[in-house]
């Protein structure tokens, strides 16, 4: 029999998901079209989430695409590549979104906590994997990635409490001048 030679690719990452405890979607983002409707999308999210909700592992097979995965208090972190794919990186993306969540939600990674943080989430998402292909591994360096790109958003596109704390931070540097 002939072995199947595959040609490398650097688009590893198929999706990346995260589910709350009841296996409802917070945050999902495709990076391919596997799962071309959302129907199907959340059908996949049900299945996926009903197979790994009460294992210990970190690990599946699954409708032939690798699954790495991990629980924290009430979310369920998914990062979803093809069934040839390496665990190994998989599993890098994985620590790397965990990690950095948890140094930018300072160790509270509960669903309330990334509801309220969203745009770091989808920030941090954007800054580890883009279209599939991993740019980053190292939760320090996303961490700070996000972080710069919080600073940089113009007044008009703040929302008022960042406007606020930001006139705070002000007065506060003019006092003790």
């Amino acid at each position: 029999m002939e072995a199947l030679i595959l040609e490398p690719s650097l688009y590893t990452v198929k999706a990346i998901l995260i589910l709350d405890n009841d296996g409802d979607r917070l945050f999902a983002k495709y990076y391919d079209d596997t799962y071309p409707s959302v129907k199907e999308q959340k059908a996949f999210e049900k299945n996926i989430f009903n197979k790994t909700h009460r294992t210990d592992s970190e690990i599946a097979l699954l409708e032939g695409l690798t699954v790495v995965y991990k629980s924290s208090i009430d979310l369920y972190f998914y990062v979803i590549g093809s069934s040839y794919e390496n665990e190994l990186m998989l599993m890098a993306v994985l620590s790397c979104l965990f990690d950095s969540l948890s140094q930018m939600l300072r160790k509270n990674v509960e669903k309330r906590a990334l509801l309220e943080n969203m745009e770091g989430l989808f920030l941090a998402v954007d800054e580890i994997v883009d279209g599939g292909v991993i740019l980053e591994s190292d939760p320090q360096q996303v961490v700070h990635r996000v972080a710069l790109r919080g600073e940089d958003v113009p007044l008009t596109e703040q929302t008022v409490s960042q406007v606020l704390q930001s006139a705070k931070e002000q007065i506060k540097w003019s006092l003790l001048r």
